[in-house]
């Protein structure tokens, strides 16, 4: 095993504290990768050997020293992969790391059973492509032939598919990926049941978001919405936007649509946090012209709403629904 997956606990955790925390990773191996709000990946190939230890042994004494400097717990998943380490981490409990051995016919009994979506990166489309042909465990789908994978799901992804069911791991963790996204996170002052607040608190995470991007100069290609629930449980939908954006009015219609598809009527919510990934350049990025003039017009009240904030301040100017 040389990778950890670690979430600190208990969420919701302000994404303010996560640096000290990779800074704690960072005394055992200079690879670590944020997953950001309140994780991170930590390659320990070259750590196990310095130490004398393996990774278990050091996910031990990481928990520890959390736990003394910031009085937070951590659950950690160990395997031989990025992965393997994310899958083995749904199984870890407070105190006790869930560590998935390298041999491979441990880590094909460690697949076997397991549902589709298990695996990190296949949603529930290709799942439901998959059940519909008797392929509900990574077991079957790792015993299917190639070919038949990829006539169900297309010739890339069913290689790729076919390989991780079978316990290829070719991930790899990347130091320093915190900058590729950026989050705004909206804490309720109590358990909220009421929609319309939810929905306020996206607004201005987004609104936030897109201010944000626009004065570093970049656009995001997806955006990822985080539920965190008054049981400490929670629930995270990603979208791909159909163009690379920062504008406010686009983040905030993937947001609402991803919190309405999630149905949750009368759900006792902590927090929404929004997080824009696949961060690039705005000056690289294509916009489609619409010549739709509202379109038009909202991005040029934009630019005037930023240069009266970078001026007056963040709060100078707001959607008259967060002002109210």
């Amino acid at each position: 095993m040389t990778v950890l997956c670690v979430r600190f606990q208990p969420p919701p955790m302000h994404e303010a504290a996560l640096p000290g925390l990779l800074g704690l990773l960072e005394e055992f191996t200079p690879v670590v990768e944020a997953l950001p709000p309140d994780g991170a990946l930590a390659d320990l190939r070259g750590a196990e050997r310095y130490f004398g230890r393996d990774a278990v042994e050091l996910a031990s004494v990481i928990r520890v020293r959390a736990l003394a400097r910031y009085g937070i717990d951590c659950l950690i998943g160990a395997g031989p992969g990025p992965m393997l380490a994310r899958m083995a981490l749904r199984d870890a409990r407070p105190g006790r790391t869930r560590a998935v051995p390298g041999d491979p016919a441990a880590v094909a009994e460690f697949l076997a059973e397991r549902p589709v979506v298990a695996l990190p990166g296949t949603g529930t489309a290709t799942a439901r492509t998959l059940a519909e042909y008797g392929l509900d465990t990574l077991g079957r789908v790792a015993a299917a032939p190639l070919s038949t994978l990829q006539r169900l799901v297309g010739a890339k992804a069913g290689r790729e598919l076919h390989e991780k069911a079978n316990g290829v791991d070719r991930g790899r963790v990347v130091p320093h990926a915190v900058s590729r996204s950026l989050a705004a996170e909206r804490p309720f002052d109590r358990d909220e049941l009421d929609p319309g607040r939810h929905r306020g608190a996206l607004l201005s995470a987004a609104e936030d978001l897109g201010a944000r991007l626009r004065a570093v100069g970049k656009v995001c290609r997806t955006l990822t919405l985080t539920v965190r629930y008054a049981d400490r449980s929670a629930t995270v939908r990603g979208r791909t936007l159909a163009e690379p954006t920062a504008h406010s009015a686009a983040l905030t219609a993937a947001a609402y649509g991803m919190y309405e598809a999630l149905g949750l009527q009368r759900a006792r919510v902590r927090a929404l946090a929004l997080r824009a990934e696949g961060l690039t350049s705005a000056e690289q990025a294509s916009h489609q012209l619409t010549f739709d003039p509202v379109d038009e017009k909202a991005r040029r009240i934009e630019e005037v709403a930023d240069r009266a904030r970078a001026r007056f301040g963040p709060r100078a100017v707001m959607p008259g629904t967060l002002a109210a």
